[in-house]
């Protein structure tokens, strides 16, 4: 479905992560991490499928001893999607996980994540480079507000967001002369404005493609306000390639929250949006339970519609015209809309009912929404011209 307003996606280079392309035009992908201890194969195994099958396209796992090596070793012939070796302080780990291989023989990892600021200085730093480099293994340089080198500490006072993207420049420059540059950047802060203007400002200085998070987001619901709030800001400035939400917890629900912020920002739309009006004196309808049957049957469908179910009929038929189909009600009746026509008288008991065959009619060569607006903007403007005697 087509919008009213266009994002212009900030353009990056392309790096590939197996078989997923980050970067350039590419989706936006969702990742998530693991919670087991990796070297338990079995847990990190059935955590990592039930990511797969919430839609998980990326997923890290933490790899901080030689008995985690060992575990991707063994993980990676048994799932579908990329993994990713996430890697602190021992720069041993990241050298290990990029000669890893799987009984199969393929490599055990696709990407390695490593934080520079604790990686233990920058000639370890440049060893882990040249050993990607030459094994062809991407990379994602993960800044860190509580882990940035001291000297930038001195340099600014705080972590603010010029040091971590001084920290970040550094890192790409440093790999760069190694002739390195399979490089994913992530610069993640805790505090919301940090954040956004943290990517912000690396966006107006680098083209390598972006990984967005609010890190240490908190619980499952004020996490996902704060991640809503933070990585919805930053993709709406048309920055991030991969993104993903990090709740307090079983990692299984923020895959959900991932595409709710892509869906609501109009990024990546991969199911319908139902949209709804709030509860007001003015409902006679049973809105909520309506809303509530139409996103339950909406669940199996991935046709990127904007469906409205409107409980009043003061605003609702000028409000249904900016979905794609709709229904405006009140007193025991509706009106169905499609592009801000009506098509369908209906009753409240058969609402739901009816609303879902215009869904399955709704054809893929509709005229998108944002040229149907524009027509009905012309019309207005034609009808509110001066009459010339």
């Amino acid at each position: 479905m087509a919008y009213t307003t266009t994002i212009v996606r900030h353009k990056t280079r392309e790096v590939g992560v197996d078989d997923h392309i980050v970067g350039g035009n590419n989706p936006i992908w969702v990742q998530s991490m693991t919670t087991t201890n990796t070297f338990d194969v079995e847990q990190t195994l059935a955590q990592i499928r039930l990511l797969e099958e919430a839609g998980c396209e990326l997923v890290r796992v933490t790899v901080p001893k030689k008995e985690d090596v060992e575990g991707v070793k063994a993980l990676r012939d048994h799932i579908k999607i990329p993994l990713i070796a996430d890697i602190h302080y021992d720069y041993r780990m990241a050298l290990a996980c990029i000669e890893a291989t799987t009984p199969s023989g393929r490599r055990a990892v696709d990407k390695i994540r490593i934080n520079p600021g604790n990686i233990g200085g920058i000639d370890r730093f440049k060893e882990v480079v040249r050993k990607a480099k030459d094994k062809g293994m991407p990379m994602r340089i993960g800044v860190n507000s509580g882990s940035l080198e001291e000297d930038l500490i001195e340099k600014y006072g705080f972590p603010c967001p010029e040091a971590m993207v001084e920290s970040a420049l550094r890192s790409i420059e440093i790999a760069e002369s190694l002739g390195y540059h399979d490089m994913i950047v992530s610069l993640k802060a805790s505090h919301v404005p940090t954040a956004v203007e943290c990517y912000s400002l690396f966006a107006q200085k680098s083209d390598y493609p972006t990984h967005v998070g609010i890190t240490e987001a908190g619980s499952r619901e004020y996490g996902t306000i704060k991640s809503a709030a933070g990585i919805g800001a930053i993709v709406l400035r048309g920055i991030g390639d991969t993104i993903r939400v990090s709740l307090l917890g079983d990692p299984v629900p923020e895959i959900e929250v991932c595409y709710d912020i892509l869906r609501s920002t109009d990024r990546r739309v991969t199911k319908p949006e139902v949209v709804a009006c709030p509860t007001c004196g003015r409902l006679d309808i049973d809105l909520e339970r309506i809303v509530a049957e139409v996103e339950a049957r909406m669940k199996v469908l991935t046709k990127p519609l904007r469906i409205s179910i409107l409980g009043c009929l003061v605003n609702g038929f000028g409000e249904a015209k900016e979905a794609d189909i709709g229904i405006a009600a009140g007193s025991g009746k509706g009106i169905i809309f499609k592009r801000g026509v009506p098509i369908r008288h209906v009753k409240e008991d058969v609402m739901v009912e009816a609303l879902w065959e215009e869904v399955m009619r709704f054809e893929e060569d509709t005229p998108p929404l944002a040229s149907f607006v524009e027509k009905e903007k012309q019309k207005k403007a034609k009808m509110s011209l001066p009459v010339v005697n």
